[in-house]
């Protein structure tokens, strides 16, 4: 059974379609492994209860020769912030923790429209608010690779599920890391989405503006190839680019394009692992045929202060109004964050000044980036860290957690698709992850980067 739970989601739907294993056989295996490896992980913390009886359908319509989607009879989770019908929906918070949605988020919807199977829902901070996966509602999530240590947040459930083999991949969602951060921690892969380009109706909490400069709902995998299948299901058709397009020959050969790298974006240093396994991914580039080079991007260490600016006033707004009337049902950290003073109407302004200054700055990395489409940057400072981390000592600088993800925020406040990719390891043997990013609405040129690196690597 373990053999069917190691393929790829990809390996699964070419094998259900050639009838070489059957829909029921995948999702049992994944049931029982579930079984098995869920307890020390509480990774998914609602399962499907129909799951064996989709995967009955699924085998029903091969067997009759029906017609089938991509996805077909391949079992799939979605983080608890995204509603699915019928199956509880909590975001990690009391208030919802009997939450039954009646309808599908769009995402969800077009997974199933493909075929696939939902299994459950994965574990997430109350309202995907940390870089630790732990609520009051269902408790603490612990990564496959140290039980001791976070699979990051806030897609820390979906990460942790999809590298012990719970589910051969999934859907979370990321503003300031949430995908790229737990799929680091974890050993996985996952992409950030330009905004836009996947629907986020059924998020919660919902991305209004100005959250929605920066908040998107986006495929994890083991395999890069795995999210393009995803990916392809799930976006809206790509929007017209200011820029001729780099087109990867069908030998995969790089020859012509330009990659810029750097481990310094001037907020937080990284470990030596982490500079190593950037290095090693600007070679496999360069390997197949890109101009690699060592380059901070312009504009680049103004972005995570700009994320505050941007958008944790709109989060807090948002959070208080979510809880008004019930916040003695917030967890401890929330109750925390609610005991801040509101900010005052210069709060608008001062918003106004940090979207102007946004849009200057992203002209100007936008334009450098017309010639260097593809930048490398570490995910974070640090892999994996102990449950409850106050703060992380690197080399005697002491970062707030928030503070050592400074390289996934900056992608956010300036909207660019990125995909993590694992890339090294720590002494400990910590998985450790790079980003690939890529310009505007390019995400698919991103991702076919990003899998000719996850080969490279192998």
């Amino acid at each position: 059974m373990d053999e069917l739970t190691s393929q790829s989601a990809t390996k699964l739907a070419e094998m259900i379609c050639t009838r070489a294993i059957s829909p029921v056989e995948v999702v049992s295996a994944h049931l029982q492994r579930i079984e098995r490896m869920n307890p020390s992980l509480n990774a998914i913390v609602t399962l499907a209860p129909d799951a064996l009886e989709r995967a009955r359908e699924a085998e029903t319509i091969i067997m009759r020769g029906g017609q089938v989607g991509p996805l077909h009879g391949v079992p799939l989770t979605i983080k608890d912030t995204i509603e699915t019908q019928g199956l509880r929906t909590t975001s990690g918070s009391r208030i919802l923790k009997d939450f039954i949605p009646t309808k599908d988020a769009t995402v969800v919807a077009r997974l199933k429209t493909a075929g696939a199977i939902i299994l459950g829902k994965t574990n997430t901070p109350e309202m995907a608010i940390p870089y630790e996966t732990d609520n009051p509602v269902f408790g603490r999530t612990n990564n496959p690779h140290d039980v001791l240590r976070t699979p990051g947040g806030s897609s820390g459930g979906e990460a942790a599920a999809i590298a012990a083999g719970l589910s051969p991949a999934g859907i979370g969602s990321d503003l300031s890391g949430s995908i790229r951060v737990p799929a680091h921690f974890c050993g996985i892969a996952g992409l950030k989405p330009s905004s836009g380009r996947v629907p986020m109706d059924g998020h919660i909490p919902i991305a209004a503006l100005p959250l929605s400069i920066g908040a998107c709902i986006g495929p994890m995998a083991r395999r890069v190839e795995d999210l393009s299948l995803l990916f392809q299901v799930i976006a809206d058709p790509k929007a017209p680019s200011d820029h001729k397009p780099f087109v990867v020959s069908s030998d995969y050969n790089l020859r012509g394009l330009r990659a810029a790298w750097y481990v310094n974006d001037g907020v937080a240093p990284v470990t030596d692992e982490t500079s190593r396994a950037v290095k090693a991914v600007a070679a496999a580039l360069s390997d197949a045929g890109a101009e690699t080079f060592e380059a901070a991007p312009p504009s680049i260490s103004e972005g995570p202060q700009l994320w505050i600016e941007l958008f944790s006033t709109a989060s807090m707004d948002q959070l208080r109004e979510f809880y008004r009337g019930h916040e003695d049902e917030a967890g401890q950290t929330v109750q925390s964050l609610l005991a801040v003073p509101a900010e005052s109407n210069a709060g608008i302004r001062d918003l106004r000044a940090a979207i102007h200054k946004r849009d200057r700055l992203r002209g100007s990395l936008l334009e450098w980036m017309a010639q260097t489409p593809i930048i490398i940057a570490p995910v974070g400072a640090a892999p994996a860290f102990p449950h409850g981390t106050r703060r992380i000592d690197l080399n005697g600088a002491k970062l707030s957690p928030f503070r050592a993800f400074s390289y996934c925020q900056a992608y956010n406040v300036f909207d660019l698709p990125s995909v993590c990719v694992p890339a090294g390891h720590s002494p400990e043997g910590l998985p450790i992850g790079v980003q690939i990013v890529g310009r505007p609405d390019e995400d698919e040129f991103v991702l076919a980067v990003a899998a000719i690196c996850q080969n490279r690597l192998r």
